[in-house]
């Protein structure tokens, strides 16, 4: 059995090769991101029946590489940068080269033996770009909303005493016309009235009024051609960047209908098809895990406990490792399960009665929508709540469901 570690970069790779006893069989080695490089890579590996590769997470670096060792029938471990370089430490590892990395990570292979990782489906693979574009989109989105609350702060700081959400499509209608106070004058009654703002709705005579009235007297009105024109610009790029926003979502939501294990998230209380989306764009499918507390581990809910010798705390924090973005983007989502499941909310009331805090309750509650989710895609069936009786002390536990 031969161990490849290959060092991934932007440009030029290193392959590093051993055997079962750690001998080097091929000395770092590197390679080009290019047809070139790629046919010089498999002439270096040899037959793929005796060899497991073993490769960090890269980003998007390491996808092509992935795809092509793959689709070539090579057994292709992808690994947490977090272990391989645990790993170098427990080596007392001094320098840290390409070629110290690639031998690194083959000695990894070598004695840990990591299972290969299935390559994506095409249809989650489209779900984790499209997820993630939407986040750069939205991201994009409230950045540039910042710089117009900064902007309007400034031209013209009462309008939101009129128009109090800024990322509206009425706030950037009328902005975009008249993006200052001293924009605003008796002369375009009329036409800031009729502003539409999407389906049919118009600014009305009532607000134009009020906003005319208090443009008047407004401190901001000194500010001139230039907050005007950043006010104008940036309205322009909110009301593109929604459009596109509007239009990856329904692409995700036909993404999501076609995704046999995306579909049957959404039968679970309180995931919709956005957070299914995310689940399956982060996670891949979740059947994936061995078991629904290693998902849960992955996620990042689990207690650190740390204790030595006499030290004993009452509790322990949430484990430091863990999908942070996920988790963060799992709240509201059991929020909502606590409130439609009345399982859940069961089992969160139960908690909350033996003296949990609320966070805590809802912590060990997302853990538990975990393991529902981890079975929903185990089992490729639909959810289905675990009947109960309200008045029954102890609600079923999630262990048992089947």
């Amino acid at each position: 059995m031969r161990f490849a570690g290959i060092d991934v970069a932007s440009q030029i790779h290193v392959l590093a090769i051993l055997d079962e006893t750690g001998r080097v069989l091929l000395k770092p080695t590197s390679f080009s991101e290019d047809t070139t490089g790629y046919a010089r890579l498999f002439d270096l590996l040899g037959a793929a029946a005796d060899l497991l590769i073993a490769m960090e997470a890269s980003g998007h670096y390491s996808k092509n590489l992935f795809a092509t060792l793959t689709a070539k029938g090579f057994a292709v471990a992808v690994l947490n940068p977090l272990r391989t370089r645990r790993f170098a430490q427990e080596d007392l590892t001094r320098a840290k080269t390409d070629a110290v990395d690639a031998l690194a990570i083959a000695r990894f292979a070598a004695q840990k033996r990591p299972a290969p990782t299935p390559p994506p489906d095409p249809l989650t693979d489209t779900l984790r770009e499209l997820v993630r574009f939407r986040d750069r989109l939205i991201k994009d989105f409230t950045s540039r909303l910042r710089q117009l609350h900064r902007l309007v702060d400034l031209g013209f700081p009462e309008f939101t005493r009129h128009v109090r959400t800024m990322d509206s499509r009425l706030a950037t209608a009328v902005l975009h016309e008249y993006p200052t106070a001293q924009a605003f004058d008796r002369r375009c009654f009329v036409r800031l009235a009729g502003i539409s703002h999407g389906r049919g709705h118009r600014v009305g005579k009532p607000l134009a009024r009020q906003l005319i009235d208090t443009a008047a007297t407004s401190v901001g009105r000194h500010h001139g051609p230039a907050y005007a024109a950043q006010v104008r610009y940036i309205c322009e790029d909110l009301e593109t960047l929604r459009h596109k926003i509007h239009e990856l979502a329904s692409q995700i939501d036909q993404a999501l209908r076609d995704h046999k294990v995306g579909s049957l998230l959404t039968t679970i209380d309180g995931i919709g098809p956005p957070t299914a989306a995310r689940l399956i764009a982060t996670l891949g499918d979740p059947a994936h895990f061995r078991s629904a507390a290693a998902l849960a581990s992955y996620v990042g809910v689990v207690p650190g406990t740390n204790e030595s010798g006499l030290r004993r705390p009452g509790r322990a924090p949430l484990t430091p490792i863990g999908h942070a973005h996920l988790r963060t983007a799992l709240w509201m989502p059991t929020l909502a399960a606590i409130r439609k499941n009345p399982w859940l909310r069961a089992y969160y009331d139960r908690l909350r009665a033996r003296g949990k805090p609320a966070k805590v309750a809802v912590t060990a509650t997302l853990r538990k929508l975990l393991t529902v989710i981890y079975s929903v895609a185990k089992r490729q069936k639909p959810f289905v709540s675990p009947p109960f009786s309200p008045a029954d002390p102890a609600p079923p536990q999630v262990q048992s469901w089947p």
